[in-house]
């Protein structure tokens, strides 16, 4: 379990739900709560730790709300109450992170050795050219077959918004939910040393970054940096997919992993379907988010107002990312899927060539054969068996077809390439 505070300039740790309860009742500054806690501090108890935030809250959470925060199979989803707003987000797990980061390293090492020659030492001859070799194998992947896209995982991370609190359910470790509160703790931990304003006044200066105002700012800056793993996905995804495409148009061996193939085409189906579904929740939150923060009462407010107007500002660029990440997708999807077209019609076009040649032969053996079988017929008596140059004027004959054959082809265009 973590907890910080947000008041109006700094973000405070605390240790406690008493604490957390302690901190909204009695600091005038404060102004939200996070509580965050793993899958199994809630698997153990439910009903214990549903209990426990009630005091904090001021509201118990739905049991049917509670199994889906615990269930790991639950797709991207909005649901909302009196009480508070749920948002379930599907984040990338950090295997699947650290497998697109090796690739990133392996690819940046292989680039940097490529520009980087080694220098010769001084007053050495100068070194020759490096000759180009076989690229090392993955360690994961056997020499010489070519690895199918990385297969994409994901966990789901549940939002409990409250008014002043926000409750974040998510398996542990989550590197991106501890990144987030790191960072803001080191940005917003402590104000630095007062400094005179512009207009003679002092005031402290932060470290930076402005500390979430609502539960809702900080929702949509843990998501932003979920949805930046997914944007980083792109660079390593189009080029195990150029590799792909190489493959299938090379005319040195012919392309055999379909097997690779068919799973890279399920990884993006996947990875499409999981960005349609967060893109269908935060609508449905946004949705939700006008219609009742940005109620009459409300708009009667113009600081809440203005609130809400930054809120669905940062909503809208989140689902732009998203909106990034399915266009994505569905563009490498689209050019899988003509790179199979084009491989066949390589295929189709080299098998043309082979029946083309063929035809050609037996076009001109045709003939010949014929004259071979009319004179190897066993009569008695037939012209030219008896003629001392027989054979050459057969053989002449032959020959003739054959220019005849070419020629008639020529004048027609019929070899033309």
């Amino acid at each position: 379990m973590q907890l910080l505070g947000f008041s109006a300039s700094q973000v405070h740790p605390l240790t406690t739900l008493d604490a957390a309860r302690d901190f909204l009742a009695g600091n005038a500054a404060a102004r939200f709560v996070w509580a965050d806690f793993a899958t199994d501090e809630v698997t153990a108890a439910p009903a214990a730790w549903r209990d426990s935030l009630v005091a904090l809250t001021g509201a118990p959470i739905l049991d049917l709300h509670l199994s889906d925060a615990t269930n790991a199979a639950h797709p991207s989803f909005f649901d909302t109450t009196n009480a508070y707003d749920m948002v379930i987000f599907r984040k990338l797990t950090f295997e699947t992170s650290k497998q697109f980061a090796e690739e990133e390293a392996e690819h940046a090492g292989d680039a940097a050795a490529q520009a980087a020659p080694p220098m010769p030492a001084p007053g050495a001859p100068p070194l020759a050219a490096p000759v180009p070799g076989p690229r090392k194998a993955s360690r994961k992947y056997a020499p010489g077959f070519l690895p199918a896209l990385a297969r994409i995982d994901t966990q789901p991370v549940t939002f409990f918004v409250f008014d002043s609190v926000l409750v974040t359910v998510r398996p542990s470790p989550s590197r991106t939910v501890d990144q987030v509160r790191q960072r803001l703790l080191d940005t917003c931990g402590a104000p630095r040393a007062a400094a005179p304003r512009a207009n003679g006044s002092v005031g402290s200066l932060m470290h930076g970054v402005r500390p979430p105002t609502r539960p809702e700012d900080l929702m949509l800056r843990l998501l932003n940096a979920m949805v930046d793993r997914y944007l980083d996905l792109r660079a390593p995804l189009t080029r195990q997919l150029d590799r792909w495409q190489r493959a299938l148009l090379s005319t040195r061996r012919s392309f055999s992993s379909w097997e690779g193939l068919l799973d890279a085409r399920i990884q993006l189906r996947r990875l499409e379907h999981l960005s349609e579904e967060q893109r269908d929740a935060l609508q449905e939150f946004r949705d939700s988010l006008l219609d009742n923060r940005y109620s009459t009462e409300e708009g009667d407010n113009p600081a809440a107002a203005s609130r809400d107007e930054v809120l669905l500002v940062r909503l809208t660029d989140l689902m732009e990312h998203i909106l990034r990440v399915l266009a994505h997708a569905r563009r490498l999807e689209d050019s899988i899927e003509s790179a199979v077209q084009i491989h066949f019609s390589a295929v189709a076009h080299r098998t043309n060539r082979t029946m083309r040649a063929l035809t050609v032969i037996t076009a001109l053996f045709m003939p010949l054969t014929l004259i071979t079988g009319v004179f190897g017929m066993n009569f008695t008596r037939m012209p030219w068996l008896q003629e001392t140059n027989g054979f050459w004027w057969t053989i002449g004959l032959m020959g003739g077809v054959v220019a005849t054959i070419g020629g008639i082809w020529g004048l027609g265009r019929w070899l033309d390439r």
